[in-house]
């Protein structure tokens, strides 16, 4: 496992290597931590002794060592996805292979950056006489709705914080110039929208009504938390121009 720090934090530690059974704390005193093996962070709004964090074979655990400060663990590759660590919370379980810890601060927070092992992943096993399992999504990646969901997580999958949904006229914009899309209409945005929230995800609308674009935030919610959208399939849209 591997350890750094995010550019322009005040943290004030080189890269961490960490075997399965190690650990380090992370806090801002240096009288409480040994500087030279831990990391230290210099803010005057993290504990003295804030935290440790413990290398364990493919993945790895935070403690909150603090009284009364939530820590946040964000994966920066999904598509917001994190994990809170409440005050006094050991061990906690971190499920992300690469992962931002994110403390607050006086500036206003303060983050580093976690690398654990591959993660290890069981084959599918067969069982003689049993039906094959269905897919719970069964989406095609080839196909137009395909690309008009991906179109739609896009701003969350470049930016896990934003809260875009993109509009139908926006995604006709961002899929201007793609071969599979010559033609391709408002209305029909609209029922590859509807198709993909009847037949594909499945969501369903709020009790008592709601925003106007519900489907379209319901299937960025469903796709994202599933992986069925991820961020190589941002390779599958227009390239974005070059900013001057």
């Amino acid at each position: 496992m591997v350890i750094q720090p995010c550019a322009g934090d005040r943290l004030q530690f080189d890269v961490i290597e960490l075997k399965p059974g190690e650990e380090i704390l992370f806090g801002r005193s240096r009288t409480a931590i040994d500087a030279r093996a831990n990391i230290v962070i210099d803010d005057p709004a993290v504990p003295r002794v804030a935290g440790k964090i413990r290398a364990v074979d493919d993945f790895w655990t935070i403690s909150n060592l603090s009284r009364n400060t939530t820590y946040n663990v964000e994966n920066p590759e999904g598509g917001g996805e994190f994990i809170k660590i409440p005050p006094g919370r050991l061990n906690a379980p971190v499920p992300y292979e690469f992962s931002r810890v994110i403390l607050p601060a006086a500036h206003p927070t303060v983050s580093f950056l976690v690398f654990a092992p591959q993660h290890v992943y069981a084959s599918a096993v067969a069982v003689p006489g049993e039906q094959e399992t269905l897919s719970a999504f069964p989406l095609d990646e080839t196909a137009k709705y395909f690309l008009i969901l991906v179109a739609l997580c896009e701003p969350r999958l470049r930016d896990p914080s934003s809260p875009v949904i993109p509009t139908v006229p926006q995604i006709l914009e961002r899929l201007a110039g793609h071969p599979e899309c010559a033609g391709l209409s408002r209305a029909a945005v609209n029922f590859h929208i509807d198709y993909l929230a009847r037949e594909k995800l499945r969501v369903k609308e709020p009790s008592g009504g709601g925003r106007a674009d519900w489907q379209r935030a319901a299937l960025v919610s469903v796709a994202l938390r599933f992986d069925l959208v991820r961020a190589e399939h941002l390779d599958l849209l227009p390239r974005l121009p070059r900013r001057r």
